[in-house]
């Protein structure tokens, strides 16, 4: 069967009334839900508050349980981590007989960044370890950038093209047929442009492994030796991906403390992710096999297409695609902008692009309906932790921040002298208070991932970093739920968000 849909990217692209319907449906089904969940919890706290209290607390009980499980596994993503970071994974390489035929082939794709951000990125990938005759840069740079990207781009290749074995700038046009502004569209033009290129070194397919950063993407100094180990280790697979842990280190000592709390959650989120590789899919910076961008290309019509891609392949190879964690890092960028009102606007704008993945459970729904080669019970897995993801982001914090109280101030004065009124803020607060167990070990562990402590920054700041994560409950509301239930009604009323770049300070 022809697998056309793979490249559909919202319900006009399908060709008949039919599909268009079906598709349609899936984009409208989570913004839906969402909704029906706020409306029922306000709903029955006030004509059935029992019902209601009831529910919170066994809500509340649940997430309770799922704090420690999460706990858990960041605490042992933490410690797999730290211990590669102490590997020589350049020396492991020599387990492995012709690991020196396998070469990198790395996109840094850019479009505002300065320039001092795309040189910090290049510096740091030449201070890695692996041999740079061994690697290929590919500086994407958007032609929409202007005459300020085309200088940055001939610097950078002035300053580091001699480094490596083959340093290629490619500009990527505007407004080309098929595409959305953006990372995906950037990186599949460049793609296809050296493509010849490749063919003339003769490089074999097996042997090419691409990398494909953000701008500001630094990758540690064993990065691409721990990423060689493991695809060779595996036999030179085709159908993984391979997925480092995101530090926001680059300016993590800079950023105001929401900012800081945001991306720290997310790394923290990644490592739970990782400890769970059947969930596992690829995030902002990732690695794959050169053949599978060869065989279905780059997204380049969506907006998330660092986790399209996974989906993307997933769908092609019949549900026989997964994603290998590394438990190594790479640092990048946390938010900041050029001042506090900046910032917070942009944190918000930053965390709905994020949470525009949303549009992947249309693809990921209408796919399955379309591909019959993929088991059932795969189906279900996938369809219930991608749909139940994206719900909890848009509704779990105000659930448990809001509807605890709820029933007790609208639910009646025969329900507020009840047994259960006096017994639910007692039962839900001593819940999350235990429940704060998952904030300490936040606190903790963001203690030991932090990179040294620049002089210019008091040594008191530690103790202001431990005690943050208290405002995890704000952050959770303003630059969680609230951009994430925005994300699904603009999808829902087909009010498409465009690829919004992070300002770079």
């Amino acid at each position: 069967m022809e697998k056309n849909y793979l490249e559909f990217s919202r319900a006009d692209d399908c060709p008949t009334l039919a599909t268009k319907f079906f598709y349609r449906f899936f984009e409208i089904l989570p913004g839906l839900v969402s909704s029906l969940t706020f409306f029922l919890a306000v709903f029955f706290s006030f004509y059935l508050p029992a019902v209601a209290a009831v529910f919170i607390i066994l809500f509340d009980f649940y997430w309770f349980l799922k704090v420690l499980y999460l706990s858990f596994h960041q605490v042992s993503s933490l410690s797999k981590m730290k211990k590669n970071l102490k590997i020589d994974w350049l020396k492991k390489l020599e387990e492995f007989e012709g690991w020196q035929k396998i070469y990198h082939l790395v996109f840094l794709p850019f479009y505002k960044e300065g320039e001092k951000t795309v040189e910090n990125s290049l510096s740091t990938l030449l201070a890695t370890l692996y041999p740079k005759e061994k690697m290929i840069v590919v500086l994407a740079v958007e032609e929409r950038g202007g005459e300020k990207a085309k200088a940055v781009a001939k610097k950078m290749e002035e300053k580091f093209a001699k480094n490596f074995f083959r340093f290629f700038v490619v500009f990527h046009p505007q407004n080309l047929p098929g595409e959305i502004a953006g990372k995906g569209a950037n990186v599949n033009y460049a793609l296809l442009k050296i493509k010849p290129e490749l063919e003339k070194i003769g490089i074999e397919t097996e042997n090419l492994v691409v990398t494909i950063f953000d701008a500001d993407t630094r990758p540690y100094p064993h990065y691409f030796s721990c990423l060689t180990y493991h695809y060779l280790k595996l036999g030179k697979p085709e159908r993984v991906a391979f997925q480092p842990l995101p530090l926001y280190n680059n300016n993590v000592w800079q950023v105001p403390f929401f900012s800081r709390i945001v991306a720290t959650s997310n790394t923290f989120w990644q490592m739970v992710q990782q400890e769970r590789p059947e969930q596992l899919v690829t995030f902002s910076s990732h690695s794959l096999p050169y053949s599978v961008l060869e065989k279905i290309g780059y997204p380049k019509n969506v907006v998330s297409d660092d986790s399209r891609i996974f989906w993307k392949a997933f769908l092609y190879y019949d549900g026989d695609f997964q994603t290998i964690p590394l438990f190594y890092p790479v640092s990048l960028d946390a938010l900041l902008g050029q001042n506090l009102l900046k910032t917070i606007v942009n944190q918000y704008k930053q965390q709905r692009r994020w949470a525009w993945g949303v549009e992947n459970i249309p693809y990921l729904f209408f796919g399955f309906w379309k591909n019959k080669k993929i088991p059932l019970s795969l189906k279900l897995r996938h369809a219930f932790i991608i749909f139940e993801g994206f719900w909890s982001w848009a509704t779990a914090s105000i659930l448990i921040f809001f509807l605890g109280w709820l029933p007790i101030l609208v639910g009646g004065g025969k329900f507020r002298v009840s047994v259960l009124s006096f017994n639910l803020p007692v039962i839900t607060r001593n819940i999350m208070m235990w429940a704060m167990i998952g904030v300490l070990v936040c606190a903790v562990s963001s203690l030991l991932i932090l990179p040294p402590r620049p002089k210019e920054i008091p040594g008191r700041k530690n103790v202001f970093l431990f005690f943050q994560w208290l405002f995890l409950p704000i952050t959770l509301i303003a630059f969680g739920c609230l951009p994430a239930f925005e994300s699904q009604l603009r999808l829902m009323l087909n009010k498409r968000l465009g690829f919004w770049t992070t300002e770079k300070v």
